[in-house]
């Protein structure tokens, strides 16, 4: 008898209400094949990074321990920031905290179980924390490693561009090499696309709707290929989303300028107080000697031009964070639900980031609570779902991984997402 399988694809950043029968045909008949889960939502911040993280942990940031997409870091000379997508970040993690992520993934849970593939096309760090502790392979154009991190070098590494034409070189080779060949227990393919566009076009642009197209078509070449395996007789889950939507930025705020002239961070390179930039969020991190800080800061915020909510203590732990660290508010930009030019709903203001020259008034970015950034997508196609359903009730990034395992039968304990329902 065969085994479950489990096949999943992320079309980075590809928010639900651009799933259209013009500009994404392939998603849209595959929702009348699946089931559709109408109010899927990503983690906060809504970064790439840290979802992927909770994808493949199931878990919230607050127990894998992945905070954003740049996070402070003691390393044994006061906090500092850090870009969490750099390729060396998940081994600085590991020396500051003693760990990569706090909670088992997916390929630790399938190590001994027929094996996890990962092929990706997102920045270093979003690919590695699927399995940074390499219990299996992945594949990514910075690096790729076969279990114990091994090397993998030569024709057999990933060697494809970062944009929606090595998606598609990343696909085929997924489709032939992993899901008719190696068939591995469970495997994931996360395209670049339409996120990448996204950052360097306006939403609903020429360009940005090129590469959502490119998306929906390597997505629907994965499901093709999965549905003529499963008429053959095998037992594929496949899921098909993304991790999180954009929205357009408006202003750009510069927060740590605003902490050093209101005297609250000593200077641009000092310890004491750290701004992390998430894009549409930011966070603020105070080290021991700063904490009597936070009830100023927390009464200065709000009246700073640009800031939408401010969270902190319980409000914070509520988002999802711990609170018991150096990270001591999360701020989300202010808000609108008005049109760009091309007619694509909300507007956000940001937050400059030191690591990144990707966030420009006009363009698409995320990292924050708003109702657009917050809408990834979902279908659940095979193994069990009702073809052609909608699901209505409230879902999430950190069921991904609940539902896998429960497909193949595997112990979903600790995590903090539940099995999504078939029917």
């Amino acid at each position: 008898m065969t085994e479950r399988r489990a096949i999943l694809v992320i079309c980075d950043g590809l928010r639900a209400d651009l799933l259209r029968p013009d500009w994404t045909p392939n998603l849209c008949r595959l929702m009348g094949q699946g089931r559709h889960f109408a109010n899927h939502r990503s983690v906060f911040p809504s970064t790439t990074r840290t979802t992927s993280a909770s994808i493949a942990t199931g878990c919230h940031p607050a127990k894998h321990g992945l905070q954003g997409n740049a996070v402070a870091l003691d390393e044994g000379a006061g906090l500092v920031p850090l870009t969490a997508g750099a390729p060396d970040f998940r081994e600085r993690l590991r020396k500051a905290t003693g760990k990569t992520l706090q909670v088992p993934t997916i390929a630790e849970r399938v190590k001994d179980h027929g094996g996890n593939i990962v092929f990706s096309n997102v920045s270093p760090g979003a690919a590695y924390f699927q399995d940074p502790d390499s219990h299996g392979h992945v594949y990514h154009r910075s690096g790729s490693f076969a279990p114990g991190m091994v090397a993998i070098e030569g024709a057999d590494h990933l060697n494809v561009s970062h944009d929606f034409d090595g998606d598609t070189a990343m696909t085929n080779r997924f489709i032939d090499e992993v899901v008719k060949g190696r068939q591995p227990r469970t495997a994931l393919l996360w395209q670049c696309e339409p996120d990448h566009s996204q950052h360097e076009y306006q939403l609903g642009a020429p360009e940005h709707l090129a590469a959502v197209a490119a998306a929906d078509a390597n997505a629907g070449r994965v499901a093709d290929a999965v549905a003529e395996l499963n008429r053959a007789g095998e037992d594929i889950l496949l899921l098909i989303g993304s991790d999180h939507g954009h929205e357009t930025v408006g202003r750009i705020v510069d927060l740590e300028a605003a902490l050093i002239d209101a005297g609250f961070k000593e200077g641009p390179e000092s310890h004491d107080c750290v701004v992390a930039s998430q894009g549409l969020s930011a966070y603020v991190y105070l080290a021991d000697n700063a904490r009597d800080r936070l009830p100023a800061i927390l009464e200065w915020l709000p009246g700073i031009d640009g800031v939408g909510s401010v969270h902190a203590g319980d409000d914070l732990a509520k988002l999802g964070q711990r609170t018991d660290g150096a990270l001591a508010i999360a701020v989300d930009g202010a808000k609108s639900d008005a049109e760009n030019e091309f007619g694509i709903s909300g507007i956000s203001d940001a937050f400059f980031n030191r690591f990144s020259t990707e966030t420009a008034p006009g363009n698409g970015q995320h990292g924050g609570l708003g109702v657009n950034e917050q809408n990834p997508f979902l279908i659940a196609i095979g193994g069990g779902f009702a073809a052609g359903t909608e699901h209505q009730n409230p879902t999430s990034a950190v069921d991904v991984a609940p539902t896998v395992l429960a497909h193949l039968g595997l112990s979903a304990d600790g995590m903090d997402g539940s099995a999504l329902q078939s029917t």
